[in-house]
C-alpha cells in the first residue's frame, strides 16, 4: 500500500503510526516530500498554514531531535479565539503553550531579514497547538517519519489578534498553559530559537518551505511551544495565557 494511504488509514482506524518499511523516508528531504504528498491527499496544497516542532531546545531533547522540523496545518483542524475537540477523537492528545502569526505577505524559500519578517506578519496571536502522541517509540522512529506525519500535529486554536504589534517584544512574552485551572508550565518567546521571529526565518528556509514552494499570505503560523507538551488524560478545559498576547482556550470532550 502506498505510505500516504497508510498513514492515513492509520489515523482514520485511531491506530499508532504505520510501519512503511521499504516507502519509510530515510533522510529529511524524503520526510518533507512524503509529507507533501500526504497534504495533496487531504486536498491542503497550500495548506492553512504550519507547524514548527523542537524549536524550544528542551522540546528537542524531549523529542530526541538536534533540530526544528515543520509540518503542515489543515484547515479543518482548525479553531479560532476557542476550540471544542472529542477527546474520544486522539490516540494519545497534548496541547502546547504557542505564539502564532499570520501572514499578510508570501515569503519565498529563502533567508529573509528581520524587517522583512516583521512586515510579512499581519497578526500576532496566543495559540494552542493540539498534538497526538501516534507513535509506539517517537524516539526510535526518527525525525523523517515524524516529519512525514507532520510532527505530531492534530489541530490548533488561534486567539485575537494582539494589539500593539508590531511593538510587541515578543522574546519577552511571558506564557503559561493551564489545564482545569491548574497552571502546568511556563516559559518565554525566547524559548523559540532564540526569538519568534528567528523561528520564522528557519521555517521560511526550511525543508517544510521548501516542499510547499514558499509560505503564503493569511497562512497560520503555529511557532512552537514555549513549554514542554502537556499529555491529557481526561476530559478537560486548557487555557493559554501570555501576558502581552492575551488569552486562547481549547475544551476537550
Amino acid at each position: 500500500m502506498d505510505p500516504v494511504d497508510l498513514i492515513l488509514t492509520s489515523r482514520r482506524e485511531g491506530r499508532n503510526f504505520p510501519d512503511l518499511g521499504g516507502a519509510a523516508p530515510r533522510d529529511l528531504a524524503e520526510g518533507y516530500a512524503l509529507q507533501r504528498r500526504l497534504a495533496e491527499a487531504l486536498g491542503e496544497a497550500p495548506p492553512a498554514g504550519f507547524k514548527i516542532g523542537a524549536t524550544a531546545r528542551g522540546m528537542q531533547a524531549y523529542l530526541h531531535l538536534s533540530h526544528p522540523c515543520g509540518g503542515f496545518t489543515p484547515r479543518a483542524g482548525l479553531r479560532e479565539h476557542h476550540g471544542e475537540f472529542r477527546f474520544a477523537d486522539y490516540r494519545r492528545p497534548g496541547v502546547e503553550c504557542e505564539i502564532g502569526f499570520r501572514l499578510r505577505h508570501d515569503l519565498s524559500v529563502g533567508q529573509h531579514g528581520r524587517d522583512a519578517l516583521v512586515d510579512a506578519i499581519e497578526h500576532v496571536f496566543p495559540a494552542i497547538e493540539v498534538v497526538d502522541n501516534r507513535y509506539d517509540d517517537f524516539a526510535a522512529l526518527g525525525a523523517p517519519a515524524l516529519i512525514a506525519d507532520q510532527i505530531f500535529h492534530a489541530g490548533g486554536v488561534t486567539g485575537a489578534p494582539a494589539s500593539g504589534w508590531p511593538g510587541l517584544d515578543l522574546a519577552a512574552a511571558h506564557g503559561s498553559i493551564a489545564v482545569d485551572g491548574i497552571v502546568r508550565a511556563e516559559g518565554t518567546g525566547a524559548e523559540l530559537l532564540g526569538h519568534p521571529l528567528d523561528a520564522l526565518a528557519w521555517l521560511a528556509g526550511s525543508g517544510a518551505a521548501e516542499a510547499f514552494g514558499g509560505l503564503r499570505a493569511g497562512q497560520v503560523i503555529f511557532l512552537g511551544s514555549v513549554t514542554p507538551p502537556i499529555w491529557l488524560d481526561q476530559p478537560c478545559e486548557v487555557t493559554v495565557t501570555f501576558d502581552t498576547l492575551g488569552q486562547v482556550t481549547a475544551g476537550f470532550r
